[in-house]
């Protein structure tokens, strides 16, 4: 049975384009591993081309050229196909044929996989945090825990965004990619706990972000195969758009010959090493739009020659326009878990339920995936056990050599940590903020980036409160009833998640009585980090870079806050809405979205 569904699964993953040929009179079907005929791998370009785009100079000029195909580029690219020319240049592969992508099982191993064509690319804040960033077509939906949720009608006032277009925008994201979820015994528990604990209205299954305890969307189908970001690339006019894989930009090329800086293309290399220029079309509106996420759109303008003067400077970067907020507001939404073993089977799951409380914190759950021996290779992380002395060296002491070093001595001695949930609650809104910085020129290297969790202390009472809530949450009736397990006190769960050592801080081991302790010393991400690109400080409401014509940013930077449970939703929205917006702006009633 196992097999079937499996086999059926795989049936699922075939591309929607496939191309016949005759031979010998039998008709054969040429399979299509990037499943659209639009996309390619980059050394495809060529930069000499001299044709027009509808007669196949598909390398000569683009109305649009975006820099990233993830959870904003590809529904952002997808809308402004519809009537103009669009180039999108993504540094990572296709998800559709990568097990650990779409497949729940797999949700961990994706994450543990450091190898260079891993959809995952993993980096450690200067905060001691293990993070990670996408490197795929489809970006963070690739490689997040699925769960799906909208912003509230409180973040979309304050963002400044027209209502109706962002309820038009939110379902035409729903109607291609995200489900219902099949709730696992666990998650009903937690339901069940949160409520008695008073998290309450229940409000049952819902994408809207209200307050009590919901059942949220996700992007799993029933199969446990993960729809992403990139499958909103079936709206695109495939006449007008090209997708580039293992294609990495290197920089954003300007005129500054005019009284303002003016983006004339980018330059990229493909997968070979070779480079190459992708150029703007000369025609108003056209566009070169930054979707590279909050990691890779502040590391993209420093590296074009935008941003703080002394940075860009230190780097022998030549100055295009200085800009010192560039890489500033950097917030990441710090996440504690308290481990909870069960007596009963697990069932694989991610986030299903969540408890959305008045306080301003997230209660969620994820079962099943205590690390296991195939994940090997790994960076360690939230599911391991495996940091004990490592994590007791102060973050800025570490050497990049000695953490590769310590992660290659230890990655045969993996194996399941435990047979229970992480219970997780997450901070809403955090004041804490931090900044983004380069480290060097190389765009395949991360910037260094700061957070500095729970540096404001209303951060820090805010996850005191909610540690408390979870404690009675998992000490609750109906959660000791289905875990089977003696009813521990506060102090016994804590101190068993801080010695699972999931991140790289120093550790006060002694002090677990101290809940506002257990919080720096348990800190992890839950990937929803945001900044360093902020509306107001380097872009205008409608995304515009200041000071430059021809250039947008359009993804998770420009935000201040992480929008709902999970950002993912919005940020996709986001992708939708602003295409439609540019659309309008340039072809008004002419657009057709």
């Amino acid at each position: 049975m196992a097999l079937k569904l499996f086999l059926f699964a795989l049936l699922l993953c075939l591309p929607t384009s496939l191309s016949s040929t005759a031979s010998k009179g039998k008709e054969k079907l040429k399979f299509n591993p990037y499943r659209y005929t639009f996309i390619d791998k980059a050394s495809s370009f060529s930069s000499s081309s001299s044709s027009s785009f509808s007669s196949n100079r598909r390398d000569s000029s683009y109305d649009y050229i975006v820099i990233g195909g993830g959870t904003a580029g590809c529904p952002l690219a997808a809308t402004l196909s519809r009537n103009f020319s669009v180039l999108v240049l993504e540094r990572g592969g296709v998800p559709f044929t990568n097990a650990n992508v779409s497949f729940l099982r797999n949700f961990h191993i994706g994450l543990a996989d450091t190898s260079a064509s891993s959809a995952s690319q993993p980096f450690v804040s200067t905060d001691g945090v293990y993070n990670a960033r996408a490197r795929v077509l489809g970006g963070g939906s690739c490689i997040n825990a699925g769960f799906y949720s909208r912003a509230d009608p409180a973040f979309v006032k304050r963002a400044g965004w027209d209502p109706k277009l962002v309820n038009e925008s939110y379902p035409w994201v729903e109607r291609e990619i995200v489900h219902q979820p099949k709730l696992t015994l666990w998650q009903k528990a937690l339901r069940d706990s949160l409520l008695e604990v008073g998290v309450r209205p229940f409000n049952g299954f819902t994408y809207d972000h209200v307050s009590g305890t919901k059942i949220g969307g996700t992007i799993f189908d029933r199969f446990g195969r993960r729809h992403t970001a990139a499958e909103l690339l079936g709206y695109a006019n495939p006449q007008k758009l090209r997708v580039l894989i293992y294609a990495t930009v290197q920089k954003i090329v300007f005129d500054t010959s005019g009284p303002m800086p003016r983006v004339t293309g980018v330059i990229f290399k493909d997968e070979k090493g070779n480079q190459h220029q992708a150029l703007l079309s000369n025609r108003k509106g056209s566009e070169v739009i930054l979707s590279s996420g909050a990691m890779g759109s502040p590391q993209m303008l420093m590296l074009s020659g935008i941003g703080p003067k002394k940075e860009l400077q230190r780097l022998k970067i030549p100055l295009v326009l200085e800009n010192e907020h560039v890489g500033k507001g950097m917030a990441d939404n710090p996440m504690n878990t308290i481990l909870v073993p069960s007596k009963q089977p697990i069932e694989q799951s991610l986030i299903q339920t969540v408890g959305i409380t008045k306080m301003g914190v997230y209660v969620e759950a994820s079962t099943g995936f205590g690390q296991s021996p195939e994940s090997i290779y790994t960076h360690y992380g939230i599911m391991s056990d495996k940091n004990e002395l490592f994590s007791t060296i102060p973050a800025k002491e570490r050497r990049p050599e000695a953490t590769q070093a310590y992660v290659t001595r230890n990655k045969y001695q993996l194996h399941e940590a435990f047979n229970g949930s992480f219970i997780l609650e997450k901070l809403a809104y955090p004041i804490s903020r931090g900044h983004l910085s380069l480290v060097n020129t190389n765009v395949d290297d991360n910037p260094s980036v700061t957070f500095n969790y729970f540096s404001h202390p209303k951060d820090l009472q805010r996850c005191v409160e909610a540690i408390r809530l979870v404690a009675k949450v998992v000490t609750s009736k109906r959660f000791v009833n289905y875990t089977q397990c003696e009813k521990q006190n506060v102090h016994e769960m804590l101190s068993g998640s801080v010695k699972a050592n999931i991140n790289l801080r120093p550790k006060q081991v002694n002090d677990t009585k101290s809940m506002a302790q257990f919080c720096k010393d348990t800190v992890v991400t839950i990937w929803h980090y945001h900044g360093g690109c902020l509306v107001g400080k380097v872009v205008s409401p409608n995304r515009k870079v200041l000071g430059v014509d021809r250039l947008r940013v359009i993804d998770g930077s420009t935000f201040s806050e992480s929008p709902g449970t999970n950002p993912q939703a919005t940020v996709m929205m986001m992708g939708r809405y602003m295409g439609v917006k540019i659309l309008r702006e340039r072809l008004g009633n002419k657009a057709g979205v």
